[in-house]
């Protein structure tokens, strides 16, 4: 059974769907004004994780995640640059959907924009406005949070303790107090202003509120009630508060069955050394696109996967060496099955296979309850780190017998299945000819009789002169071989059955 934090009720509760089989997700996409900074990417991946893992354990997801392509953001950036707010739109939403491309988040089914869902964003508000619940100023149209007893039930705030001053509320009515009835009312619905974007309504043109196009679009592609929404935490207050008051209020009905939230990514201050909050607020940002120039995809994610979701997230160069340091131990593991297996020899088996299989049968199934408990990533890593562990004592110095392969290839789709679930693909071989440097046919024609231009077959050349240098104890050149290969970033093993080398750089 899956049990999943809900952030209403503040405690984990046994996961059940809505209809038996099938998953309604909803996860907040981007206001696409600027490049996402990896706080943001955080978020993302860590929901791409939750669909993968709700999709392997057998579930039909619909996952869906809107674009905010109209916003004061939005404006004020096109103002800046001489520009039209579509235009910055469009630009940055692909920027925003190569970005998750690069870093392996999968496309949502359905990615709707704030921009083609005004109808029903104004039939909402209508809803919202017969229902008491709304009211009309000058084209705004404003939520009555005191008509929702409810109100602050997410997010566990008290509405009588809000009006002393909570910012976030209050930083959106600025300027507009003469119009609202109450300072925690919020904007649904902003009449328009001259040169910005603005669409027909019963109330005259204007432009939605931010909060608004989240329920109308969860409503149309998923239904009400639905099963998850998702965002991170900075998002519960007010925007998902908003989002469940004026949902409720309007169709009578629950809104999201369970609420997650992933914890902040924090950054050292060069200052104080203290870490804080990544945000474009604090000016401590780092774009995800710029990261990715230095940072595979790959160790990002692992970064983010060592961590559980709603736990702050440290982003450092010590943190990204240890994720970059657990990759390798994985992929090396993989590396020495898929040379075992190719060396593999017309030999009893020295292993016992019922034991291996009875191994990784139960290492599915710690997988399964270390993930089942609130997508707990990281106690799945430490089950994936133990089988590695294990496997790597028994393979030992042991040559593995033909009728072996069978087994370890099974065990090497296994983990590679399981690492797939973090997003974080392993290749069919890690370290193959497409990852050896091109500086190796270099030192191949100068050490070798190579003249080719394959760096896999340059390397094999290197191996076998090697090789036969020892066998002529020409320890000379077998040190040269050996010294260029390291130079290189390479690592050689001699085993029973030869040299074994990975590329480590």
């Amino acid at each position: 059974m899956i049990r999943i934090y809900n952030t209403k009720t503040r405690t984990k509760e046994d996961f059940v769907s809505k209809e038996l089989g099938k998953i309604g997700m909803y996860v907040c996409g981007p206001t696409v004004y600027n490049y996402i900074h990896i706080g943001n990417a955080r978020t993302f991946i860590v929901f791409d994780v939750i669909r993968r893992y709700l999709k392997w354990h057998g579930f039909d997801v619909r996952f869906v995640q809107n674009i905010t392509d109209v916003d004061d953001k939005i404006i004020n950036k096109a103002n800046e640059e001489g520009r039209s707010a579509a235009e910055v739109a469009a630009e940055y939403t692909q920027a925003f959907i190569d970005d998750m491309h690069a870093v392996g988040v999968l496309d949502p089914d359905v990615r709707p924009k704030a921009t083609e869902e005004i109808p029903e964003m104004i039939e909402l508000v209508e809803q919202l406005i017969e229902g008491g619940h709304a009211y009309v100023a000058d084209g705004d149209v404003y939520f009555s949070v005191r008509s929702f007893p409810e109100y602050g039930a997410l997010s566990g705030r008290n509405v009588d303790e809000m009006e002393t001053g909570h910012r976030e509320l209050r930083a959106e009515g600025q300027g507009l107090e003469d119009r609202k009835q109450d300072a925690l009312d919020f904007a649904l619905w902003k009449a328009a202003k001259p040169g910005e974007p603005s669409w027909e309504s019963p109330w005259g043109q204007g432009r939605p509120g931010w909060h608004i196009e989240c329920s109308a679009m969860s409503r149309k592609y998923l239904g009400l009630p639905f099963d998850i929404h998702g965002g991170g935490a900075d998002l519960c207050f007010p925007h998902h508060e908003n989002e469940m008051a004026q949902s409720c209020a309007a169709y009578g009905e629950g809104f999201a069955n369970y609420w997650i939230h992933s914890g902040m990514l924090q950054i050292k201050n060069k200052d104080t050394g203290e870490t804080e909050k990544m945000s474009k607020s604090l000016g401590n940002f780092l774009l995800l696109r710029d990261v990715l120039q230095e940072v595979p995809a790959n160790v990002l994610r692992m970064l983010c996967v060592q961590t559980h979701y709603r736990s702050p997230m440290e982003f450092s160069s010590e943190r990204l060496d240890e994720a970059k340091a657990a990759l390798e131990r994985i992929e090396s593991l993989l590396n020495r099955i898929d040379w075992a297996c190719e060396n593999a020899q017309d030999i009893p088996s020295p292993f016992d296979t019922k034991a291996l299989e009875a191994t990784v049968r139960d290492a599915r199934v710690d997988f399964i309850v270390a993930m089942d408990d609130d997508f707990n990533t990281a106690g799945g890593l430490g089950v994936i780190f133990g089988l590695v562990s294990d496997l790597n004592t028994e393979l030992g110095d042991k040559t593995i017998s033909v009728a072996d392969v069978p087994v370890f290839k099974e065990i090497r789709h296994f983990l590679a299945d399981l690492m797939n679930i973090f997003g974080v693909e392993l290749g069919a071989k890690a370290a193959g000819a497409n990852s050896y440097p091109a500086e190796v046919l270099d030192l191949a024609r100068e050490l070798t009789s190579y003249a080719g231009d394959s760096a896999e077959e340059a390397v094999q050349a290197l191996l076998d002169a090697r090789a036969a240098a020892r066998a002529a104890k020409d320890f000379a050149t077998a040190d040269a071989v050996r010294d260029g290969l390291v130079a290189l970033g390479f690592v050689i093993e001699d085993t029973p059955q030869g040299a074994r080398v990975t590329f480590a750089s």
